[in-house]
C-alpha cells in the first residue's frame, strides 16, 4: 500500500534534511502530494527512466563541450525534451513525472532531467539559476559551458546568457549569477514556479497552500510564507487554523516590524470575526 499524503511529506521533509538532499527525489515526492495517483510505482518507474536515459549517453566524453552537446543530442533532438510558453500555462510542467512523461515543462524542470541524466552518466553537471530562467552549466568557471534545456539545449555563450539576465532583470551579467544552485534552492524556486501558477487561479488554492506547507518544511525557507498560509487557510474556511497562524507571525516579526505585527493581528482578529 502506498503511503499518504502526510507520509510524502514527512519523507519530503526527512529527504530536505538529508547530507546530501537528492533533487530527483524531491521533485518526485512533491509530484506525489501533488498527484496521489502517482504512488510508490510511479516515483520509481521516474527514476528507473533516468537511469535509463543516462544510459543512452555515449562513453568516454571528456570535457563540458563534449558533455552538452551529448545531452542536446539525447534529449533536446532524440527525445524532444524542450519548453513552450504554453508550458508557462500548466501545472504539470512543475512535475518532475509528467515533465518525463511529456517530454515539455518549465526551464528548471527540464534543468533538472538534465542534470540527474548526466549525473548518473558522470558528467561535471550542475544547475545555474539565472534571474528569470534557470539552464544547465557544465565544467569549472575557467572552462565552463553552458546549455538551454528549454530551448533543446542550445549551447550560450557569454553573450547569449547576458541577454537573458538583461531581458530579466534590465541588469548585467554578474559572475555570482553562474555559481551552481544548491540542491534545495533548486527545490524552492520550483516550488515557488507552483505558488506562483496557483495564485493567478484561486480557485487552485489548495495547491498555493500544498506549495506553502512544502516549502516550509525545507531548512531553510523565507519566513513570509508563513503568513502566506495563513492567509490561505482563511481564504479556505479554516478561519480560527489561519487566525492563530496570524497570530503567531505576528508575535515573530513584532520586534523587528511592530506597525506589520498589528495589522497582521488585525487580519487575525477580522478572521476569528467570520466565525460568527
Amino acid at each position: 500500500m502506498d503511503p499518504d499524503v502526510t507520509d510524502w511529506r514527512r519523507e519530503f521533509a526527512d529527504q530536505a534534511r538529508a547530507e546530501r538532499p537528492d533533487v530527483a527525489a524531491l521533485c518526485l515526492l512533491l509530484g506525489a502530494v501533488a498527484d496521489p495517483s502517482l504512488g510508490r510505482r510511479g516515483i520509481d518507474a521516474a527514476h528507473i527512466e533516468l537511469d535509463r536515459l543516462a544510459g543512452l549517453l555515449p562513453f568516454g566524453l571528456t570535457g563540458p563541450r563534449a558533455w552538452a552537446g551529448a545531452l542536446g543530442r539525447l534529449l533536446g533532438g532524440q527525445y524532444g525534451f524542450r519548453g513552450t510558453a504554453h508550458d508557462y500555462e500548466r501545472l504539470e510542467s512543475s512535475l518532475l513525472h509528467e515533465v518525463l512523461r511529456r517530454r515539455r515543462g518549465l526551464p528548471i524542470l527540464l534543468s533538472v532531467v538534465w542534470i540527474e541524466v548526466a549525473r548518473r552518466a558522470g558528467a561535471p553537471v550542475y544547475g545555474v539559476a539565472l534571474p528569470g530562467h534557470f539552464v544547465v552549466g557544465f565544467g569549472p568557471p575557467e572552462d565552463r559551458v553552458l546549455a538551454d534545456p528549454f530551448d533543446g539545449g542550445r549551447l550560450l555563450d557569454p553573450d547569449d546568457a547576458e541577454i537573458l539576465v538583461a531581458g530579466a532583470t534590465g541588469s548585467p551579467l554578474e559572475e555570482s549569477m553562474l555559481s551552481p544552485a544548491a540542491p534545495l534552492d533548486i527545490v524552492l524556486r520550483v516550488l515557488n514556479n507552483i505558488r506562483a501558477w496557483a495564485a493567478a487561479r484561486p480557485e487552485h488554492s489548495e495547491v498555493a497552500l500544498w506549495a506553502v506547507e512544502l516549502s516550509l518544511l525545507l531548512p531553510a525557507h523565507p519566513a513570509r510564507l508563513r503568513y502566506e498560509r495563513a492567509e490561505l487557510l482563511v481564504q479556505r474556511g479554516d478561519f480560527m487554523a489561519g487566525a492563530a497562524e496570524l497570530d503567531e507571525y505576528a508575535d515573530v516579526v513584532e520586534a523587528v516590524e511592530p506597525t506589520m505585527a498589528e495589522t497582521v493581528r488585525r487580519r487575525a482578529r477580522a478572521a476569528r470575526a467570520r466565525l460568527n
